[in-house]
């Protein structure tokens, strides 16, 4: 694939409207946990409850990362594989590979 056809893909790479609208509703309520975490820690509240927060984002996080794992797999990676896009497949192994 050349340098023109790997930039056309990713100018074409378009998600669902509604699926990119969740995430960023999620990462939005995701900035608001943590700015309470940081409210937290400046007003020297309790460290086991902050650690109990710090879990709460980890896994949010988690989940936003699962979700998108599944939607690029599902449209993104079904349509590489249809092109037979090898380079979009070894982009995203080694994407997974540094996400794990």
């Amino acid at each position: 694939m050349s340098n023109t056809d790997e930039h056309n893909h990713t100018q074409h790479h378009v998600h669902d409207p509604k699926e990119k609208k969740r995430q960023i509703n999620r990462i939005s309520r995701i900035n608001g946990h943590l700015e309470h975490i940081k409210r937290m820690i400046d007003t020297d509240e309790d460290c086991a409850q902050i650690l109990i927060q710090l879990s709460a984002v980890q896994s949010a996080l988690n989940g936003l990362g699962k979700e998108i794992i599944q939607e690029h797999l599902d449209h993104c990676i079904r349509h590489a594989i249809e092109d037979g896009d090898t380079e979009a497949l070894e982009a995203f192994e080694r994407a997974l590979q540094q996400y794990l």
